[in-house]
């Protein structure tokens, strides 16, 4: 059983304004993240909130557990380690997706995709990559859990895809790279003629 894991509790203070609830397709970037994760076939799915949580929108799907980061301010690591403590305990839970909430163009496809390729190599780090570089969405082998809680601070799962270098498989993502980081990112999204 494969869970999949949202980060989603970062304050966004380069945007100036929850992330979360930026409109894409008529849908907020996290309920986008949301239903791409339901839509796989990944359980559970688990979002991690932390910073704005009285102004995101409300997650009212049956199907997704929010979990709740008191240290968001710590960095993404943070997020991380409670996502893999809220897991590790189900015995059936035998790897982990994480995925962002502000990669608008990750679909249920591109999910599936890393996990046939994980199927097929039995590599225990399957990556994406864009723009010359190894990134999330990323799947990690429970055998990979405990690095992951060690993490600190900013560092995300990238710190672990450059230690383990020779276990990494990847899977192109073209538009892996459109991540909503400043006001400057949305409007580009917004005229990328996909609004």
């Amino acid at each position: 059983m494969t869970a999949l894991i949202i980060l989603a509790a970062g304050a966004s203070s380069r945007l100036g304004q929850p992330k979360q609830n930026l409109l894409f397709q008529h849908k907020t970037l996290l309920n986008r993240a949301i239903e791409t994760g339901l839509a796989s076939t990944c359980r559970p799915v688990i979002v991690v909130l932390g910073a704005n949580t009285d102004v995101i929108e409300a997650i009212d799907q049956d199907d997704v557990k929010a979990i709740y980061n008191n240290d968001w301010n710590e960095g993404m690591a943070s997020s991380i380690r409670l996502a893999i403590k809220e897991i590790e305990s189900d015995n059936k839970i035998d790897q982990a997706f994480i995925m962002l909430c502000d990669q608008p163009f990750v679909t249920a496809a591109l999910i599936d995709t890393l996990l046939q390729k994980q199927k097929e190599t039995g590599k225990p780090i399957i990556a994406c990559t864009y723009n010359n570089t190894i990134g999330v969405p990323v799947l990690f082998n429970r055998a990979l859990f405990a690095e992951l809680l060690l993490l600190k601070g900013h560092d995300g799962a990238k710190k672990i895809l450059q230690t383990h270098q020779h276990d990494v498989i990847t899977v192109p993502f073209e538009h892996g790279s459109i991540d909503i980081d400043t006001k400057e990112d949305y409007t580009r999204l917004l005229k990328s003629g996909s609004e």
